[in-house]
């Protein structure tokens, strides 16, 4: 309770509303005064209660404000001055992310399961392309107290050298890490980088918000700690609207609570760490689980192991959906993995979980709504509960709005005869399958404990693909155990034979936590020190045989997943009775002509491609010329035309018959069956010369969901109409 002096003056309690400026933080108190105004305004009481922002205890706060407030039923104004007014604590969240079409589901899911202290939490997103020192900018103007970094192989390097820098600059900013990157060696992680304060090993959310709560109220405590004993003095000054006198009284509190009542006592230790503050409900650092952290004295404590949530705990955070313009929306409906591939980190979390499909239903029905691009799910093995993966595409089927796309990373050789039909049965594009083959050779799918039957995985690709509607991502990985040059090869041959729409060739990255990173020694793994750990060498591939595949990838990806070169490559196969080693030669010959680490267009690749194809196959050299020509047109209608097309002035009347909407479309004619070429995944033999040439129509308003390429028609040998 308030006396103002020792004058007896009658107290009265009015009620009032305050507003206060953004980002000001202020206590849950109650203030009773009694002041003589004089004249007609007698003796006005105000009460101040419970105004804190998230109920946080602030009783004693290190920076002063200041505030107006208005009495009831005058035109009063008292300014009250106590240390009781701070501004707000801020924590950033930083991602760095590899593209800028990439979203990180990570730092937002953090921030909306926090939800008390939503003001408090802000999310700063980059990418690998940006400079550091642009990113070191954004972060310091931004003045953190607390902030958190989500650690991948792709952004670490940037971390760790923005952690050391951002410690100059901001000396008493609170540093934490938290990702796959630094779960598992985390006093490694601590050791090498002074900088961080510590990390959040695991899944995050819960400890997020324990460790936004603790120094929330550990500064209430810490800063209570060193005045709650002493005699508090606050001045309150009124200044009257329309006298405009001035008055000042001296005003003195006695606090119910004493420091020498044993029971509320704030034990106060290191003001960084907070080690030990206990008290007015303010935990350790050692209560939070799911921690590792640099204590007062320098060593490094690791708090208990973090249980798993359930999914149903987990809020949704795609709400505001303005914060995701142009980027892809990553969604999860579980957690975990049941498969031990020895790889990969999902295989670590044994907790397999999945999110209510009520739940999933209504967060697909708002992606749906608001018409997003596309969403790809992060769940480790999508299929794994059937139940689940048919009541989800079975909604979206239902659902459609014939626009969103829906990525899933699946394993096909889990597919039911139930799944295949519903698949079947999909619009064109509305959803994309990944499937992670990784290897066909089995002595290796031993070895690194995965569980697959290529025989089924096989079939199941070959059905999906049958429906025309689905686009298909196989991936393989070199430098896998037991799996040398050659076994690679077939695994290569094999996988690519089945002609998904992408083949993704990868290298084996040695993950710390992984089965793989602990058996290292035991497999030869020579690998990369800095992240992303890829391989260079194991016992059954040396580093030159890996450089061929390697230059066999960029081929790969230029020629073949890229899309724009189908027909031409189809007609190259033909050439060599395993295709890895064509996919190996082209990109010898890039090399030998000091072709690669150069940007070239779409125009110059073809080049390039006839000039190998012309080296290789100059007997079919014309029929390479049109399925050049096709190809180039297929994409887009070329502002230059190719040198080795025909002259368009022989078909210019036909032209101006078909092509009315300007660059819109496009006629070309061909001598070799393109029918022939659109028709099969695979030849078996070179397309035919044609007695007449035929014309085709490439249209850019339709195209192929799943390839991008335009739609063509066929038009008869007189060219009068289409076929």
């Amino acid at each position: 309770m308030f006396a103002v002096g020792s004058m007896p003056y009658p107290v009265f309690l009015y009620p009032f509303s305050l507003a206060l400026e953004q980002n000001w933080c202020y206590s849950k108190f109650t203030i009773m005064l009694s002041l003589s105004f004089g004249g007609p305004h007698g003796h006005p009481t105000m009460e101040v209660e419970d105004f804190h922002r998230n109920s946080l205890s602030c009783s004693a706060c290190r920076s002063a404000g200041r505030m107006a407030i208005p009495l009831w039923k005058s035109k009063t104004f008292i300014n009250y001055q106590n240390s009781c007014w701070r501004t707000a604590v801020n924590i950033l969240l930083v991602a760095i992310n590899a593209k800028y079409i990439h979203s990180n589901l990570a730092v937002h899911s953090l921030k909306s399961y926090a939800k008390e202290y939503q003001e408090q939490i802000h999310i700063a997103e980059y990418t690998i392309n940006h400079s550091l020192e642009y990113i070191l900018q954004g972060i310091y103007k931004q003045k953190p107290d607390m902030l958190c970094f989500s650690c991948y192989i792709w952004n670490y390097r940037y971390v760790r050298e923005l952690i050391e820098e951002l410690r100059k600059l901001l000396p008493k900013v609170l540093i934490w890490a938290g990702g796959p990157e630094v779960s598992y060696e985390s006093e490694q992680f601590l050791q090498e980088n002074p900088g961080a304060i510590g990390v959040m090993a695991g899944e995050g959310e819960e400890t997020f918000r324990e460790l936004c709560a603790y120094y929330l109220k550990r500064d209430d405590a810490s800063a209570d700690c060193s005045e709650r004993c002493q005699s508090n003095e606050n001045t309150v000054k009124w200044e009257d609207s329309e006298s405009r006198q001035s008055n000042e009284n001296t005003v003195k509190w006695e606090d119910s609570e004493s420091c020498q009542d044993s029971e509320s006592a704030v034990k106060c230790k290191d003001p960084e760490t907070g080690q030990g503050i206990k008290g007015q409900g303010v935990p350790s650092l050692e209560d939070i689980p799911g921690l590792v952290f640099r204590s007062g004295d320098g060593t490094l404590v690791r708090t208990a192991a973090r249980e798993p949530l359930s999914m149903d705990e987990l809020p949704f955070c795609y709400e505001h959906l303005d914060e995701f313009q142009n980027r892809i929306i990553y969604y999860e409906t579980s957690r975990g993995c049941p498969f031990s591939c020895s790889y990969c980190l999902s295989s670590i979390d044994k907790t397999l979980r999945f999110r209510s499909i009520s739940l999933v239903e209504k967060e697909l029905q708002f992606f749906l709504e608001h018409k997003v691009p596309q969403v790809k799910f992060v769940d480790r093995t999508f299929n794994c509960n059937h139940r689940h993966a048919l009541a989800i595409w079975s909604y979206l089927k239902k659902h459609d709005n014939g626009i969103t796309n829906f990525h899933f990373e699946i394993s096909a050789d889990l597919l039911t005869e139930e799944e295949l039909e519903l698949i079947h049965s999909l619009r064109h594009g509305l959803i994309q399958l990944e499937i992670g083959v990784q290897t066909t050779h089995q002595p290796t799918i031993e070895e690194i404990g995965r569980t697959m039957n290529l025989t089924r995985l096989e079939q199941a690709v070959k059905r999906v693909q049958q429906g025309g509607n689905v686009h298909q991502h196989l991936d393989l990985i070199a430098g896998l155990p037991g799996e040398n040059l050659a076994s690679f090869a077939k695994s290569f041959g094999q996988v690519y034979g089945w002609k998904p729409e992408q083949l993704q060739l990868g290298f084996l990255k040695v993950l710390k936590g992984s089965r793989m990173y602990e058996n290292r020694k035991k497999y030869g793994l020579i690998y990369r020190k800095q992240p992303p750990y890829e391989v260079m060498a194991t016992n059954w591939l040396s580093y030159e045989e890996l450089l061929e595949i390697k230059l066999a990838e960029e081929m790969l990806e230029v020629y073949y997943n890229s899309g724009q070169f189908e027909m031409t490559v189809k007609v190259l196969e033909l050439t060599a009775e395993r295709t890895f080693a064509l996919y190996l030669e082209l990109g010898k010959y890039y090399e030998k002509r000091g072709l690669l680490a150069m940007s070239h267009s779409r125009i110059r690749r073809s080049e390039i491609l006839l000039d190998f194809a012309a080296e290789r196959d100059g007997e079919h050299l014309e029929l390479y010329r049109e399925t050049l020509t096709f190809d180039l047109y297929a994409r887009e209608n070329m502002k230059s035309r190719p040198a080795w097309a025909p002259d368009q002035s022989e078909y210019r009347e036909l032209t101006r018959k078909y092509c009315k909407k300007g660059k819109m479309s496009h006629l070309e004619p061909f001598w070799y069956g393109i029918e022939e070429l659109r028709e099969q995944k695979t030849l078996t033999a070179y397309p035919q010369r044609q007695r007449e040439r035929q014309f085709y129509l490439f249209s850019y308003e339709e195209r192929n969901p799943l390839t991008g390429q335009a739609a063509v028609k066929r038009l008869d040998e007189k060219g009068q109409k289409e076929i």
